[in-house]
């Protein structure tokens, strides 16, 4: 929103005036003005507008001399044009007219009583063009108390609601997990660096006073502990929230759930670099389809999607929670034709739980109820196919199955009184079934027998006035008048017929055109009234109708919102049987000791983009870091599938905690508290912090976090730094993990000097990626095996990448050149092998042959002949060739390299020429 000042309103007209109120109201909203059949936009408000939705700025009346810049949109497709503002970060003020102009007059107004009903922000939506289906619309709360920092967050388009104490440093954590829409921060917080890379969507606001007696008034009851244990902060959170809530709504009454504290519920904890980096409900670059989510996902309906995000976002550390969530699965797994019925009723549910919340804030459609009335229809569906399952239901599935049958379910009434096909607005009629109301039918058949009742009466003013050709027609300002030609007019008029009086028929003149003149009656106008009557009766009626089944549904609402969360909770279930079912899932074991046993793991996102782009099959890998061997030090070129790995191997430890099967053979999991995840590269460029910087503050976050009961996987420490700095991080990192954590780890590295930490570190085990040289071609089998990797395949890659052939074979030189001399730095031989110098071998007289080639030189030169290509060289790249080797060979004053063949490379250059 632009910084201007707003111009004074002295001088403005009524209207105008109201709009001024409005915006000194809501100065960081754009004022939806409602004018008739538009909403209009005033001064900066239309120019912000304009540019965001592409429409043109025109001008309305002045103000003191000065034009009033205006832009406005209809009023019948206004959610269109705010859908886009939300998604553009604005925040929309709805000022609607509140009186007819009938109204207005009667009470002498100079203009109809306009009021803002409602300020729509991204985190206060309910209608289902602004949200979407398969994420939850969090309004998340923050407030200190008794030294204290309390979270809440609110989803005014389903009624959740939950509370939770944590220290800042986990507020980047939880922002990662529910991804809110708004943001609510208490002034006395001041700037939180985790909320600068999110500052578009924070509102600084007042902490409430007294947020006990604001909740208990909002909940009606004596006190909060029926709803749980409490600490100070969070009630100031949801008091914050609460507050914010009510006063985006105007007189609507939002539906809220209790909040539900989050502080006894045992969850994985993971940070917001380990969500990013397993890309769990978005991928990297932000998409949801390339992500853990997208990739597991068979449900069914809005709700269950949102629960399934929900779960992945939070897994659970209670192993009997969690066997309770793979009972249900593997149940489903088994019964087919059972998980068959279920899904058969799922399919294209309604969200019953968004349309309730629409219902109680008042703002719902026809559409609305009908979304109670079929999810009610199609959870009794799903209760009667698992009332006839052959075997015993495991506990949640029977918790469930009760609740899909709801006492005072308002479905019978709802099924017999709404229409079979029902209007998009309520406006708009006719969405109560025939036969439900007596009183209703009777003002619809008036209203509906028009035609009929003009035809008679045009037939009985033909006789009377003895005009053939008379025809009663309706307009827009007289009403129903009776028209002829106007010869027959003129005839009416100068000779009416005597004795109508009492029949109502008597003509009156109205209206004299060029070729015709219209007459009206007493029994014309009195059908004109009855018939404006029966059709506003009729409407009236209608609304009352429909405001008698909102209050049966907002009666049921609690019963309503529970059988809700029994469809989503059975969508989870059937869905992960689904996924189990199409290919090879299986159910892990969780234990609470420290194990790690994977037999032929996936990754499941990978795995799932190759079979759409129908490419090569998933190379499956084992993993074991149970005891004895809980760190594992990978090493293997790029490319190779290093960075798969590890992430695979981290999403089996959410998918099992979340109560999903897992892509595997076979998998036992020790019970895993905190997930941590560092793999790819990254800068923060509005933070100011280079890739190296980011790289390490997530690494001492995992140091300084971790526990023995965590996993943590790392992917090239100190990659962004010198090569001697970047190996000692490395390899401070790997002991401490090892020594002082103790916790289960994949430690990805180029660094090969690590591998010599395998005789000092016992649990320490060495593995490698696969790969096969095959006439001179590197192939990348994607397979873990035991042992180091032999090098790193680096300049392989670069020529996969592109990299131009002088550039590739000059670097093969330049490494066989470093390798050779790196073999003398004495001073690392101990404790980096690689580094070590190779003593000459002594000869059968026991001394050693000091005048041979230097230790490593051989193969130096060996390697760069070896990446020389003779066929593909011109003369002159052959000679430059031959000058390395020369160097290579020469450079420690040894013998030279025959100077015949450095002539006849030049003398092959010269015949070129």
């Amino acid at each position: 929103m632009s910084s201007r000042p707003l111009p004074s309103a002295e001088g403005a007209t009524p209207a105008m005036a109201q709009w001024f109120a409005a915006k000194h109201a809501y100065p960081d909203a754009l004022v939806f003005f409602r004018m008739g059949d538009f909403f209009e936009l005033f001064f900066e408000d239309a120019a912000t507008a304009g540019e965001a939705l592409g429409l043109a700025v025109a001008h309305r009346g002045e103000l003191r001399g000065q034009p009033i810049p205006m832009a406005g949109v209809p009023a019948h497709a206004m959610e269109n044009y705010l859908a886009r503002l939300i998604r553009a970060g604005h925040k929309v003020a709805i000022c609607e007219q509140r009186e007819t102009p009938e109204q207005a007059k009667a009470r002498r107004a100079p203009t109809i009583r306009r009021e803002v009903i409602r300020l729509v922000t991204p985190g206060t939506l309910t209608e289902d063009s602004l949200l979407d289906g398969a994420r939850p619309a969090w309004l998340l709360a923050l407030a200190t108390a008794a030294g204290e920092l309390g979270a809440a967050w609110v989803d005014l388009s389903t009624g959740s609601f939950a509370t939770e104490i944590l220290p800042q440093a986990e507020i980047g954590a939880l922002l990662a997990r529910l991804e809110p829409a708004e943001i609510l921060v208490d002034e006395a917080l001041g700037s939180l660096a985790p909320l600068r890379q999110v500052a578009e969507k924070v509102t600084t606001r007042l902490a409430p006073r007294d947020p006990v007696r604001r909740l208990t008034e909002f909940y009606a009851v004596a006190g909060l502990d029926g709803f749980g244990s409490f600490a100070e902060a969070e009630l100031a959170a949801a008091a914050l929230a609460l507050d914010y809530v009510r006063a985006t709504q105007g007189e609507a009454a939002p539906r809220l759930r209790p909040p539900e504290p989050q502080g006894g519920r045992e969850v994985l904890r993971m940070d917001a670099a380990t969500r990013r980096s397993l890309e769990i409900l978005r991928s990297e670059r932000g998409e949801t389809r390339n992500c853990l989510l997208a990739a597991v996902d068979r449900t069914l309906t809005a709700p269950g999607c949102r629960e399934l995000a929900a779960r992945l976002g939070a897994p659970l550390t209670d192993a009997g929670a969690i066997a309770g969530r793979h009972d249900a699965v593997a149940y489903l797994l088994e019964a087919a034709p059972l998980r068959a019925l279920l899904r058969g009723a799922l399919k294209g549910a309604p969200d019953m739980a968004r349309a309730l919340a629409r219902l109680a804030l008042d703002r719902f459609a026809p559409r609305d109820l009908a979304a109670i009335r079929d999810g009610l229809t199609r959870a009794e569906a799903m209760a009667e196919a698992l009332d006839g399952a052959d075997a015993p239901l495991p506990p949640l599935l029977d918790e469930a199955r009760e609740l899909l049958l709801p006492k005072a379910s308002p479905r019978a009434e709802l099924e017999r009184a709404l229409a079979e096909e029902l209007p998009a607005r309520i406006e708009d009629g006719n969405l109560v079934a025939p036969g439900y109301d007596g009183e209703l039918d009777a003002l619809k058949r008036l209203r509906d027998d028009a035609r009929g009742a003009i035809a008679g009466l045009q037939m009985r003013l033909a006789q009377a006035w003895g005009v053939a050709s008379v025809k009663v027609r309706h307009h827009q300002q007289f009403g129903y008048l009776a028209e002829m030609p106007a010869a027959a007019g003129e005839k009416l008029l100068r000779d009416p017929p005597a004795g109508l009086e009492a029949e109502g028929l008597a003509p009156i003149h109205r209206q004299t055109m060029a070729n015709a003149h219209r007459f009206t009656c007493a029994a014309l106008a009195e059908l004109d009234r009855r018939l404006a009557a029966a059709g506003e009766q009729a409407q009236k009626r209608e609304i009352a109708v429909v405001r008698h089944l909102r209050a049966l549904c907002l009666e049921a609402a609690r019963v309503l919102d529970a059988c809700a969360m029994a469809v989503a909770e059975i969508d989870i279930h059937a869905a992960a049987a689904e996924l189990a079912a199409g290919g090879a899932w299986c159910r892990p074991t969780l234990t609470e000791r420290g194990d790690f046993r994977i037999r032929q793991g996936r990754h499941p996102v990978v795995e799932a983009a190759l079979a759409r782009a129908r490419g090569p099959a998933f190379v499956p890998n084992d993993a074991d870091l149970s005891a004895g061997q809980r760190l594992c030090l990978l090493t293997g070129p790029n490319m190779a599938g290093k960075s798969t790995f590890l992430r695979q191997n981290a999403i089996m430890v959410v998918l099992a905690q979340a109560g999903l099967f897992v892509p595997a053979r076979e998998a036992r999991l020790g019970l895993v508290d905190r997930l941590f995840s560092r793999v790819g590269a990254a800068d923060d460029i509005a933070g100011g912090r280079s890739t190296f910087m980011v790289e390490m503050t997530e690494t001492a976050a995992i140091l300084n976090q971790a526990t023995s009961r965590s996993l943590v996987v790392l992917d090239e420490v100190g990659r962004g730094t010198a090569t001697w700095d970047g190996l000692a991080i490395a390899w401070s990192v790997l002991e401490a993990l090892h020594d002082r954590i103790r916790c289960r780890a994949v430690f990805a590295t180029h660094f090969h000097e690590l591998t010599a930490l395998s005789g000092k570190l016992p649990e320490l085990q060495l593995a490698n990626m696969k790969v096969r040289e095959h006439r001179g071609e590197v192939v990348f089998q994607h397979l873990v095996g035991p042992g180091a990797a032999e090098k790193s395949w680096g300049l392989h890659v670069a020529r996969l990448a592109g990299v131009p052939r002088a550039v590739t074979q000059r670097a093969g030189a330049v490494l066989a050149a470093l390798e050779a001399r790196a073999r003398g730095l004495e001073p690392l031989a101990e404790e980096l092998p690689l580094f070590g110098g190779t003593r000459a071998e002594p000869d059968s007289q026991g001394s050693a042959d000091t005048s041979s080639q230097p230790p490593g030189e051989e193969d130096a030169l060996g390697a760069a002949l070896e990446a020389l290509d003779p066929d593909q060289m011109s003369p002159r790249e052959a000679l430059e060739a031959l000058y390395r080797l020369k160097m290579l060979r020469g450079s420690n004053g040894r013998s030279k390299l025959p100077q015949e063949a450095v002539a006849a490379a030049a003398s092959a250059i010269n015949s070129e020429g």
